[in-house]
């Protein structure tokens, strides 16, 4: 006797919420209807998605730093147990992200 190999249904046992199943409820209706843009919009949803995924890359960059600035940054890392460049890193996003005010 010979046996198949089923298939993996990974919503076989899948368990929704109210809200899922009111959801799911009004698709099996067949009550939704695509955005009458709907491929205009597909092609900006894709560009944002692309994006996203772009800006979490890492960037090498080269910078000038006072030797002083340098030596100090360094020994804050070491007191952190983080790299240096990582530390650099965080002061950048954190300063952007306004967490930083910068008196120039």
């Amino acid at each position: 006797m010979k046996k198949t190999k089923e298939k993996f249904d990974p919503f076989k046992n899948l368990v929704l919420d109210a809200y899922e199943q009111d959801l799911n409820d009004s698709i099996e209706r067949d009550e939704w209807v695509s955005a009458p843009d709907f491929e205009e919009r597909k092609k900006e949803f894709i560009e944002m998605a692309k994006n996203t995924i772009e800006m979490r890359k890492a960037k090498r960059i080269t910078v000038r730093l006072n030797q002083g600035d340098l030596i100090k940054l360094k020994a804050k890392a070491l007191e952190k147990n983080v790299p240096y460049q990582t530390l650099l890193g965080i002061l950048v996003r954190d300063y952007v992200n306004g967490g930083y005010k910068v008196k120039l």
